[in-house]
């Protein structure tokens, strides 16, 4: 592969146990396979864009600026927000002046204040006179955010309740008269939210959190409120589909990758199990005054392990919590080791999502090789919310032999120690545990055929096709010059005469040299830019330029770091601006021959060659810079398709 066409090669990620299919040369194998993924794109799309068409055509309710109440209630926030924070803040606030309802995704590590943001905007949307629905996927979170929800709201008149299994029918019952009143401003729940009975007087927003926990009939229902609700979802791993929708200007995004003040990343020790080992670690996060939880995720053995650990742990508190116990029982537990009644919480992955206990700085993951690496980054992420040093253990099952899968997903935990490692962990699960129903079953096989990358990149295609952007032309113009030699390797003079090997043929060799028009080479001369990572990088860039303000700042960059350029640096930034205005012209290719100029043009159903007069144009300029210049010319002056 020529090094100038590197922008062609992407990295093969695709869905784990399933190999693709390699096709031979000449078979055509990989055209079929493409272009069935690039209608399916299509169709998913346009799906995609029927949905926010909805949502321009029936204009949502447009909220107030800032009243004097909302300024006080963000003044009274405790802590210092991040940067991050302060802009996707700004940006849900601004999404909900506006008429279009809002759909925005915000993307954040766990404990980097995604709940916030939830809270200023309810809040925002309570004065604006709605009410607001807080999705979230466990009981004990609903219980937590009812917790939060409250405690932030407590000196307005802003009435937040919540339906879950800790509240019983009745209260249920009631709950839901008084909503359908209008005297209930924030409603926090389960997946009970969406049952039928459920009736809003006003709903103005709804808040999603840990989006991608809730199954596909849960999503027909978003899907709905999409169209004409304000809806604010709220992710720590995002799934690649969300994450990918969300870049593809289907779905507006926000991301938090600035940690809180004094936030220290999590040490994590991965071992074997090791009764030792386990308390020591209790003992040591007891002594700095801290709590622990020990995740044991099988409810039959899970009150044998915490009586072992009583055993082992005379002196210490020890709960026992899983999603099986008793609803109100459930509560108390979870209620005194929030209050810090317990020192040890045995549990299940009930904990998994959103949990905020700042007094609990140490976790053991028991038999993490059972688990799939977004998960342990999520429970993980339980732990190291406060200043404090927090510490994972995470310990195999003494027996297990590790399989390579689970050793890959354990040392990507190790290795994305740093905070906000999110983003990065989605994209390794995708490729070690495989996408799965993300996309669907039928787009997932798309995805296995041409890879996530590919797939990607089309759909972004077809997204901007159906919306009609100009640069959306799946169309890359072709540029075959006959005066310039294109990218690394050796001047092509040189070798035709190096092929010459007797003297005749050098002689007739020469004649014809004589004969023919200069000749310039254009690329980025090893002596220019001495690494050829970065050559990569900057040829791979101009091939991906789709406009000439693209184009002119890579040329400024390229100035601005490794000074001024040769003509063969000119050379190469003419002809990529030549194959991007032959490409908003509209152009399927730009040859030249000995001076003519030979561009295809579609135009209905058949492919013709632009000519004037019925001749094609020429070419008359004495040197090979000036004909690149003057062939810019040409193109802007064409007229549009």
């Amino acid at each position: 592969m020529p090094l100038q066409e590197s922008h062609l090669i992407s990295r093969y990620v695709g869905l784990a146990k399933v190999k693709p299919q390699l096709g031979r040369v000449g078979s055509g194998r990989w055209e079929k396979v493409r272009a069935a993924a690039e209608r399916a794109t299509l169709d998913l799309a346009a799906e995609l864009l029927q949905i926010q068409a909805r949502r321009e055509a029936q204009p949502g309710h447009a909220f107030a600026t800032d009243n004097t109440w909302q300024k006080e209630f963000e003044a009274a926030f405790p802590f210092t927000e991040t940067p991050d924070q302060l802009k996707a803040i700004a940006a849900a606030k601004a999404d909900m002046e506006r008429t279009r309802p809002m759909d925005r995704l915000v993307c954040g590590d766990v404990g980097f204040g995604k709940t916030e943001v939830a809270i200023r905007a309810a809040f925002k949307a309570v004065m604006g006179g709605k009410q607001v629905a807080v999705l979230v996927p466990t009981t004990v979170l609903a219980q937590q955010h009812l917790n939060t929800f409250r405690e932030r709201m407590a000196g307005y008149p802003v009435a937040v309740e919540m339906v879950s299994r800790f509240r019983s029918r009745k209260e249920q019952n009631q709950i839901l008269a008084a909503l359908a009143l209008g005297k209930i401003d924030i409603l926090i729940g389960t997946h009970r939210l969406v049952q039928s009975d459920v009736q809003f007087k006003d709903l103005g927003l709804v808040v999603i959190d840990e989006e991608q926990r809730f199954g596909v009939k849960h999503k027909e229902v978003f899907k709905r409120w999409r169209a004409h609700v304000d809806l604010l979802s709220m992710s720590a791993t995002p799934i690649p589909r969300t994450l990918y929708l969300a870049l593809t200007g289907a779905r507006d995004l926000s991301t938090i990758e600035t940690a809180p003040v004094n936030r220290l990343p999590i040490h994590t020790i991965v071992k074997s199990y090791d009764e030792k080992v386990v308390v020591e670690a209790i003992q040591h996060e007891v002594r700095r005054g801290g709590q622990v939880f020990y995740l044991h995720n099988r409810v039959m053995s899970i009150d044998l392990v915490a009586a072992r650990l009583r055993e082992l742990l005379p002196r210490l508190r020890i709960g026992v919590g899983h999603g099986k116990m008793d609803e109100g029982d459930l509560e108390h537990v979870m209620t005194d080791f929030v209050a810090g009644n317990y020192d040890v919480l045995v549990c299940t992955t009930i904990i998994e999502s959103g949990l905020d206990i700042p007094n609990c700085n140490t976790i053991i993951i028991e038999g993490a090789d059972r688990f799939g690496l977004s998960q342990l980054y999520q429970l993980r992420g339980r732990v190291g919310r406060f200043k404090h040093q927090a510490y994972a253990y995470l310990l195999l099952h003494r027996h297990a032999r590790v399989m390579d899968l689970a050793r890959q997903r354990l040392s990507a935990i190790r290795q994305h120690n740093q905070l906000g490692a999110g983003f990065r962990i989605a994209m390794r699960d995708l490729e070690l545990r495989g996408a799965g129903n993300l996309l669907g079953a039928e787009q997932s096989g798309h995805i296995v055929g041409v890879g996530f990358e590919l797939y990607c990149q089309l759909l972004k295609q077809s997204v901007a096709r159906l919306k009609g952007e100009k640069h959306a032309a799946a169309v890359r113009a072709s540029v075959k010059l006959d005066f310039v030699f294109v990218g690394e390797g050796a001047d092509r003079t040189t070798t035709k005469r190096a092929e010459a090997t007797d003297s005749f043929s050098a002689l007739k060799q020469a004649e014809r040299e004589a004969g023919e028009f200069a000749k310039i080479q254009a690329r980025l001369p090893a002596g220019y830019i001495g690494e050829a990572r970065l050559r990569i990088d900057f040829y791979r860039r101009l091939a991906m330029a789709e406009n000439v303000e693209a184009v002119r700042a890579i040329e400024a960059e390229l100035r601005d770091r490794f000074g001024k350029f040769g003509p063969e640096v000119r050379a190469l930034l003419l002809v990529t601006e030549i194959r991007v205005r032959a490409e908003q012209k509209g152009l399927l290719s730009v040859e030249t021959d000995s001076g003519r100029l030979k561009c295809l043009r579609h135009s209905g159903r058949r492919d013709d060659f632009i000519q004037l007069h019925n001749r094609f144009p020429r070419l008359t300029a004495p040197t090979p810079t000036a004909r690149l210049k003057e062939l810019i010319v040409f193109l802007t002056n064409l007229p549009n398709p």
